[in-house]
């Protein structure tokens, strides 16, 4: 809003008021487009912390240092610091420029695009000079994108080799020397060798897969992390396309309808009121409630089934044993030893 609003704003929450603002639109888009990172990397943060709490119960200790801590590390130096950045943004600069008495390096025609400072942090690049107005936030930022960005990219190669190098020094470690039990213990195994293929096979033993095989799947698990971060956090800007389009059907149905009652006099303008409000209530629960509703159901649902449980949740289960009529009559007629 203009400085000619005498009101008192909101202190937590979006002041209606920016609702005749002339920069409405781009104000709030630039406000929910933020604010959908910074939900999506609070909730990725939470899931690759969860992580954790798998790796303490598979007793995967070593898992915490060489899986948790790289991919925690790549997520924090590089969107986190984005998150930082919208928040200095937000509490450095304000709308009040030189002729308010304010140096104009903190007011608006200085205020930073993060974005932009993002992907010129990525590609080692300087942002364009303004005039008047300061490159960075504050002195010594460049050097710390630098080491972020350094940090970040040295998370991969540890995400990479790390596991499966320590997976093979833990076999070098052991003595190769395997027993076959006693003499009764191998009769058992051969009455009923289908015994061990319908075991169910624990997910979490590594020790007999080979180490090639180790090596690929923690190539692959590396390369959809590292990627996953970046697609990840642009999915959750879904989160400002369904606040966008609800705001807008909002708009549409107070203006076309409800608000149409109300610039009525008399009693045809309490009548009409009445008619109105009837239609708007009834658009409202059909578009707002019912298909905005399901429509932001199958997002969050979306939202946390890949960007979210894909950062702790394996899923690899047991083999699948269809059900058969057969097993289960033979299963009963098998004599009991």
């Amino acid at each position: 809003p203009s400085f000619d609003y005498a009101g008192t704003p909101y202190f937590i929450g979006m002041d209606p008021v920016w609702q005749v603002a002339k920069n409405k639109i781009v104000f709030l888009n630039s406000f929910k487009m933020k604010l959908s990172i910074i939900f999506g990397v609070a909730h990725m943060i939470f899931g690759v912390s969860v992580s954790v709490i798998n790796f303490v119960h598979f007793r995967k200790y070593s898992s915490i240092i060489l899986e948790f801590v790289p991919q925690i590390l790549l997520l924090c130096f590089l969107f986190l610091w984005m998150v930082v950045m919208m928040f200095m943004k937000w509490i450095m600069y304000s709308a009040v420029t030189r002729e308010m008495g304010n140096e104009v390096k903190f007011g608006s025609s200085c205020a930073p695009l993060v974005l932009i400072y993002f992907i010129d942090m990525m590609l080692f690049k300087q942002p364009d000079e303004v005039k008047n107005c300061e490159k960075y936030m504050f002195e010594g930022q460049q050097e710390l994108q630098y080491a972020l960005v350094f940090g970040a990219l040295a998370c991969i190669p540890v995400m990479l080799l790390a596991k499966p190098i320590f997976i093979q020094c833990i076999r070098r470690m052991k003595p190769n020397v395997r027993s076959n039990g006693d003499v009764n213990q191998a009769v058992e195994f051969e009455e009923n060798p289908e015994s061990e293929e319908k075991a169910p096979l624990p997910h979490h033993e590594e020790a007999e897969e080979p180490i090639s095989e180790i090596y690929i799947l923690q190539t692959i698990h590396t390369i959809e992390y590292v990627l996953g971060t970046v697609s990840h956090t642009a999915s959750y800007l879904r989160l400002w396309a369904l606040s966008l389009a609800h705001a807008q059907l909002s708009e549409v149905l107070w203006n076309m309808l409800f608000s149409m009652g109300l610039k009525i006099d008399g009693y045809v303008g309490a009548i009409t009121t009445w008619a109105l409000f009837a239609a708007w209530a009834g658009f409202t629960i059909a578009i707002l409630v019912t298909m905005e509703g399901l429509s932001a159901f199958l997002h969050t649902l979306r939202l946390h089934w890949v960007e979210f449980m894909s950062k702790f949740y394996i899923g690899l289960g047991y083999p699948f044993q269809p059900f058969s009529f057969k097993t289960l009559l033979d299963e009963e007629t098998r004599p009991e030893n």
